[in-house]
């Protein structure tokens, strides 16, 4: 009676090793599939240019050299037309995470900053200098690095930053929808994120 007892004992301690470490095993699978997802994921986001957009300016130039106080003077001036193409992208290449499979967290450490791609035609309209004072190269470079000034300041208070921002954050959202499916956590700059919302409070409080 005892051996049958002890063989029984013997045979459920075998039974229940052996369920444990099939469970542990298909944990270990589901964990891998989870990462391998994950990591797919971080692959398939690239350079993700997230909107284009089209200035114009219009400006006034003009440059004076003076003699002998002000008692001869020569001036040089241009109506300057400026059109340009402006673009936002985020190198989503470079965005820096850690997959910890053991808590089942995908962390986000460092989300870049935006790249803002200006590529101005400038034309000049009633050029009118002087032989004392002509247009030189020096004047190109002062236009080209106002114009430059003028077209961040206009990007700076039109929406194609915030839709560029939306963008990013629609990108990043990604992240949470497909950790949630799979039982994972989302962090971003060590910050929890709970739900969809918090995604766009913790990136704006990045450094």
């Amino acid at each position: 009676m005892r051996k049958v007892l002890f063989g029984v004992v013997i045979t459920l301690f075998i039974l229940l090793i052996f369920q444990y470490w099939m469970a542990r095993k298909e944990e270990q699978k589901t964990v891998f599939e989870s990462t391998q997802l994950i990591q797919e994921q971080l692959k398939n986001v690239g350079k993700l240019v997230v909107t284009e957009g089209h200035f114009s300016e219009v400006y006034n130039y003009k440059d004076q050299q003076t003699y002998l106080g002000d008692y001869i003077k020569f001036e040089k001036k241009a109506l300057v037309v400026i059109n340009a193409d402006v673009s936002i992208a985020y190198d989503l290449h470079k965005l820096e995470y850690e997959i910890d499979e053991k808590n089942k967290v995908l962390r986000l450490r460092s989300v870049p900053e935006e790249e803002i791609s200006i590529n101005p035609t400038i034309t000049f309209y009633d050029i009118d200098q002087s032989l004392f004072n002509p247009f030189t190269g020096k004047d190109y470079n002062k236009i080209q690095e106002k114009v430059r000034q003028e077209l961040m300041k206009r990007i700076e208070g039109s929406s194609i930053k915030s839709n560029a921002q939306n963008r990013l954050l629609s990108e990043l959202s990604k992240f949470y929808i497909l950790t949630n499916s799979l039982g994972w956590k989302l962090e971003m700059n060590a910050r929890p994120v709970n739900d969809l919302n918090e995604i766009e409070s913790n990136w704006e409080l990045r450094d």
